[in-house]
């Protein structure tokens, strides 16, 4: 792995790490939107976050979505394109105190991720585990959610305007959600 690759992949488990921190569990019994005030909490600091990077059309809306444009560089008919990202999580499971830790260089066997609780997970549970040996892990410790499906997605694209940003590499305008 490339050292600027090695960089890359930091400040995207660094991010993800900072967004998980961030309870934005749903709630389902909610007719609002976003369904909890909490989840506004993350909003307002991607934006706050994006801004440092540099870029300025950046707006959270009245219900929980930040918006980002960044204007084409370079060829000024590139193709537009969009990323997008959910943060909140499920409410299947708590979403405050999220205690992540990386498990490194898995080697394949069982992962504790509580042993006062006895809770657990292997391949025999989880047969995507097997496509997962020799890498690091993200893990929780077994009582709440991780939220991985979408402050991962989050993390990857911010990751990917910062680079864009401070590296001034040429592309179409970009739209973020």
């Amino acid at each position: 792995i490339t050292e600027r690759k090695e960089e890359l992949i930091m400040n995207v488990v660094e991010r993800f790490l900072k967004y998980v921190s961030f309870d934005t569990e749903s709630d389902p019994h909610s007719e609002s939107y976003p369904t909890s005030l909490k989840q506004l909490e993350l909003g307002k600091y991607l934006v706050e976050e994006l801004k440092e990077i540099g870029v300025e059309d950046v707006h959270l809306n009245e219900h929980g979505i930040v918006y980002a444009k960044l204007p084409a560089t370079g060829n000024a008919n590139a193709k537009k394109v969009g990323f997008v990202a959910h943060m909140d999580t499920s409410p299947d499971m708590c979403g405050a105190n999220v205690k992540p830790r990386i498990v490194e260089n898995y080697d394949g066997g069982t992962i504790v991720l509580n042993e006062e609780l006895n809770i657990s997970m292997n391949r025999d549970m989880f047969a995507c585990l097997n496509r997962h040996i020799g890498k690091d892990l993200i893990v929780t410790d077994g009582t709440t959610l991780l939220g991985a499906d979408d402050k991962a997605g989050v993390a990857e694209i911010m990751t990917m305007v910062e680079t864009l940003v401070k590296e001034n590499i040429p592309h179409g305008e970009i739209r973020i959600a």
